[in-house]
């Protein structure tokens, strides 16, 4: 947090994270590749798959390997997720009734599939890939997320709501926030003082003025969101600071699965190994060693063990076991990293097969009981 890595008691500093709404043409990509995701593992849990989506003006590409029994009306999922998110007309910029979805989908390749699956246990698969992925996890939220991030997805969760229920009809789909929070350093833990600066820019319609966007904004959005504690008069407001913003969604910028990773994870906060979660089965470690790095560290801060963490695993295709599982802690335990990395050990089962066989719910299922083991093993 300052150039010397030296973290002084007290230290003030600030953090920003972003957010994007469901219109935004990334996010829809990210959301037709977990569609045509849960589409086929629908009919086959035994799917492996790997989609991607490219969008642009009235167009929508599906891209990547799938192999799988199941047989899926790609044209529907891809038309339905779109109506969903909101673009059911051209005057939005898209419409998902004459939109051209293209569809380019081979079978996963047979060598990732032999070294991962062939003549393994269920539980024993190797990882689909080689990587490394992170968990991060602060005590500064009940969700053990960073306030910056949580903030900035609530933010566009709101408009979304005022969209739908038709209190602010003018609110189009596509939408970005972004949140700046002024924190205290406390012993390596980050304790939020104050929102800094808020930025909001939404897709409108062309009915209403900028004064009425910007009013709505604040009232019904920034105050309804934003614990008023977190609010101050030095606070900054940059409530559409385009000064309108009409062409949304893939009209105004190309959309592609993958392309908000930070969003889609701590806002920046903690670290990333560069893989995205859209669109991918559980076989692949960018997905399920990440949510497996977010349970561990999530775990340790809830068992009070420490107040923020960061928690690395790596993995090699075709091998089950992580190659090196890493913890650190920020300065804000008790006890040293050695040690917690020996509870994680003694308390977690990384391998991705557990996951991928649908253990995933088993792992949420556990989490509390893993809580209970973590605070009374090694003492």
């Amino acid at each position: 947090m300052n150039p010397s890595g030296y973290n002084k008691p007290g230290k003030t500093f600030l953090f920003t994270s972003e957010s994007v709404g469901e219109g935004h043409s990334d996010k829809m990509c990210d959301q037709i590749s977990d569609a045509v995701l849960d589409a086929y593992l629908a009919q086959d849990p035994d799917s492996k798959v790997a989609c991607e989506c490219v969008s642009k003006t009235g167009m929508i590409l599906l891209c990547g390997e799938v192999t799988s029994k199941a047989v899926v009306d790609l044209q529907k999922v891809v038309r339905d997720t779109v109506k969903s998110i909101g673009y059911d007309d051209s005057s939005k910029g898209f419409d998902y009734k004459t939109c051209n979805v293209l569809v380019s989908l081979q079978p996963q390749c047979s060598e990732i599939s032999d070294c991962v699956f062939e003549g393994r246990d269920m539980e024993d698969i190797g990882a689909g890939d080689q990587g490394l992925m992170f968990g991060y996890a602060t005590d500064e939220t009940e969700e053990c997320m960073p306030l910056t991030i949580l903030l900035a997805h609530k933010l566009n969760a709101k408009m979304k709501e005022l969209s739908k229920t038709g209190v602010c009809p003018w609110i189009l789909p596509d939408s970005k926030t972004q949140v700046t929070v002024e924190y205290r350093d406390n012993m390596g833990a980050v304790e939020p003082l104050r929102v800094h600066t808020l930025v909001i820019s939404v897709q409108h319609s062309p009915d209403i003025t900028l004064a009425d966007i910007r009013h709505s904004l604040m009232e019904k959005v920034v105050k309804a969101v934003i614990p008023a504690k977190y609010l101050d008069d030095k606070t900054i407001y940059h409530l559409l600071p385009s000064g309108k913003f009409l062409a949304g969604g893939p009209q105004g910028d190309a959309g592609l699965t993958g392309r908000k990773i930070i969003v889609d994870t701590y806002g920046g906060w903690g670290g990333h190994g560069g893989g995205a979660f859209s669109g991918k089965d559980y076989s692949k470690v960018d997905r399920s060693g990440a949510y497996a790095a977010r349970w561990v560290a999530k775990s340790l801060v809830k068992a009070k063990l420490c107040r923020r963490v960061l928690v690395q695993i790596s993995y090699a295709i075709g091998i089950s076991h992580p190659l090196s599982v890493s913890v650190f802690h920020y300065g804000t335990s008790t006890r040293d990293e050695d040690e917690l990395l020996e509870i994680v050990k003694n308390n977690f089962d990384l391998r991705p097969g557990l996951c991928y066989y649908g253990h995933c719910v088993k792992w949420v299922i556990i989490e509390w009981a893993a809580l209970m083991c973590l605070a009374l093993c090694h003492i």
